[in-house]
């Protein structure tokens, strides 16, 4: 077979620990969107969001292949042409207008070029994300820098870009200084700078946060109605910095409904169930009474999105 620079192509390979308990919360499943939606959002485990208005489609951190645990921990990991098609088709899409990362870790960007030349759609992101984009032969033209408050017109939606900040400890941290050509060690993949990310169509706006951290003050101004929340080792974190996390991400953008994301066993491939994190790693229980207390104390809606469903987000919101 032949295999396009820096392209890796294997078996899924995964990894279910025992000792999971899957994220819960008293509210059901937002429904299947229907055709009379404005704007639907399908999320596909880690921090992976289509979101599509019926003009315009970007795909916020596609993360497809899943390298398992071993290879992540010894070996080389890149995109895996073959599992990245399969998901693209499954979730119908042929074209993209825009793919953008939140970070420069593997799960949030190592499969961005290839989707962005898969679908014909502009790559979006740090430094870091466009060093990764040139290593797999990304054209200059099909990328584009962003710098946080930066706002880019994809089509009918708006990218509105926020300074955010990686969960503590940061693994990999810094900048990506030069094309990066998988397959890579892991930690080749640096994070970069990290943005939440608001994506407005019309009236209505949703923010992916691709990472259990936070700014203060860089949501200040920037109202938006459903938050994507990343919460992947947030039981790791302190007190104070949980209740800072959910201060300046949902508090500071007014949100109404939370979607908790970023919490599954990214070691695992998407041809099985999303499956959480193991216990050893996050306790998501404590995290899911965390959320659940503050949600009910702020009138917020919390629930957990289901896989490669479209919905509407905005769905029983009223106003």
């Amino acid at each position: 077979m032949m295999r396009s620079p820096g392209l890796l192509i294997r078996a899924p390979l995964g990894v279910h620990l025992p000792g999971t308990h899957p994220p819960t919360t008293d509210a059901p499943p937002l429904p299947a969107a229907d055709q009379g939606s404005d704007l639907t959002a399908t999320f596909v485990g880690a921090t992976t969001l289509l979101v599509d208005d019926g003009t315009s489609r970007l795909l916020v951190d596609p993360f497809f292949s899943r390298p398992g645990a071993v290879r992540c921990a010894v070996g080389r990991i890149g995109p895996d042409a073959r599992t990245i098609d399969s998901c693209l088709r499954r979730l119908g899409v042929d074209r993209l207008d825009a793919v953008v990362a939140s970070h420069s870790h593997y799960d949030h960007a190592m499969d961005a070029p290839y989707v962005a030349r898969r679908t014909g759609a502009l790559l979006v992101g740090s430094r870091s994300t466009t060093m990764i984009g040139r290593g797999f032969g990304l054209p200059e033209e099909q990328m584009a820098l962003v710098e946080p408050e930066d706002a880019l017109q994809v089509g009918t939606l708006t990218v509105t870009f926020a300074r955010s900040a990686h969960v503590a400890p940061v693994h990999f941290p810094g900048q990506i200084s030069a094309p990066l050509t998988p397959p890579v060690r892991i930690s080749s993949y640096r994070v970069g700078e990290c943005y939440s990310v608001q994506i407005r169509a019309g009236r209505r706006a949703v923010l992916v946060q691709g990472s259990a951290g936070s700014v203060t003050g860089a949501l200040d101004g920037l109202p938006t109605h459903v938050v994507y929340l990343a919460i992947g080792v947030l039981s790791r974190a302190t007190s104070a910095a949980r209740e800072r996390y959910w201060d300046e991400v949902v508090t500071a953008v007014g949100a109404r409904r939370v979607l908790v994301t970023h919490w599954d066993n990214m070691w695992r491939p998407l041809s099985l169930p999303l499956a959480p994190l193991p216990s050893v790693v996050d306790d998501i229980p404590a995290t899911m009474r965390f959320l659940a207390a503050h949600a009910a104390r702020n009138g917020v809606d919390l629930r957990v999105p289901t896989s490669w469903q479209p919905t509407d987000p905005f769905v029983g919101l009223v106003g």
